[in-house]
This record gives structure tokens, C-alpha cells and sequence, in this order.
């Protein structure tokens, strides 16, 4: 089955639509006031994408190419502490909090509906993230069920940390506590 690439017009309001997600998030949007205030109507939306499910799926695609380039451009060649703290250091950045709110909202929805547009949003996302962390283990580490466990605290400890930094802005304290946090699980 082949698909046919999507339209200029596709991409120009997933971009549009990809851009109000990030500032009001998507999961309780309706089609119609994401339409108007994208410069576009329902009928439009509907006819290019098919409904509103079919529009989340092209920003949550959208949000997951931004989500890849972030985790290609880390390094990986580190050992696994210095590669969570560049990872906690790229999480902590203020400029990328529109996008982590958006991460987490369709996290939180993937996990609520399974069998919506979100449905796999959270599975993939760990799935992309163990393999960022298992690719800065060596291997013979990265093979073994005590590798697979300590990649895991440390996404639980990232995920964590960015769920509280971003419930209350406090970047000092949560930052601390990450970083203490990484020492303990990938002792050195």
C-alpha cells in the first residue's frame, strides 16, 4: 500500500496546527476553534485529514520529528551518566517547555486512550528514549537485564524530574535533585 505525500496545504496547517498545540495543548480541543485560529475551517480539516483524530495524529507525527532530531543530536559516545545529564540539561531548558508540555499531555492522553490518535504515543516514546540511554551503555552492559534496569531509573528519574520542574518551575531544586539522582543510579 502506498501513500501519497501529504499536500503543501497538509503541511502548512499541521505546522499551523502543530504550533497551537503548543501553546494550548490539543487533547481537549475541538475542530472547530483550532480551525479559526489556524486560519482554516472544520470542512477543510475534515477533508485533508479525515477528522480531528486524523489532524492529532499529523501534530503528534509532527511533535515526534521534533522529538527524534532532539534525541539524534545527543551524544551517545559518553557513558550513561554524562548522556542523562545532557539529556536532563536539554529537558531543563526553558525554550523547550511549550514542547514538553506537549509531550506530556499526549503522554497522559495515550496512556487515558489507547485506541485513540494517541494510542501509541507513550509506548513509542519510551521506546525511543531507552534506546537513546541504551545506546550510552557499552554493550556488553546494554545486553543484560542490570543494564535494562538502569536505563530505566534513570528514564523514570528524567521523567520525573521533568513532570515536577514543569508542575512548579522550580529549575534549582529539581535540577539537584536529577543530578544526585543520575550519580546514584550510574555510580562511577
Amino acid at each position: 500500500m502506498t501513500v501519497d505525500p501529504p499536500s503543501t496545504r497538509q503541511v502548512e496547517l499541521v505546522e499551523a496546527a502543530y504550533a497551537y498545540a503548543l501553546e494550548h495543548g490539543l487533547a481537549g480541543a475541538s475542530l472547530r476553534p483550532v480551525a479559526q485560529a489556524i486560519g482554516s475551517s472544520t470542512g477543510v480539516l475534515r477533508f485533508l485529514f479525515g477528522s480531528k483524530d486524523g489532524l492529532v495524529r499529523a501534530v503528534l507525527a509532527r511533535a515526534r520529528t521534533d522529538e527524534l532530531a532532539m534525541l539524534a543530536a545527543l551524544p551517545t559516545d559518553g557513558d550513561l551518566r554524562t548522556v542523562a545529564e545532557e539529556v536532563w540539561g536539554w529537558l531543563a531548558d526553558p525554550r523547550h517547555a511549550a514542547l514538553l508540555g506537549l509531550w506530556v499531555e499526549s503522554y497522559a492522553t495515550s496512556l487515558g486512550d489507547p485506541e485513540g490518535p494517541w494510542g501509541e504515543f507513550a509506548r513509542r516514546t519510551v521506546a525511543d528514549w531507552l534506546a537513546l540511554l541504551g545506546r550510552a551503555q557499552p554493550a556488553g552492559v546494554r545486553r543484560t537485564a542490570a543494564g535494562a534496569a538502569q536505563r530505566t531509573a534513570v528514564l523514570a528519574l528524567l521523567r520525573g524530574g521533568l513532570l515536577d520542574l514543569l508542575a512548579t518551575g522550580q529549575r534549582a531544586r529539581v535540577t539537584r535533585a536529577v543530578r544526585e539522582g543520575i550519580v546514584e543510579i550510574t555510580p562511577g
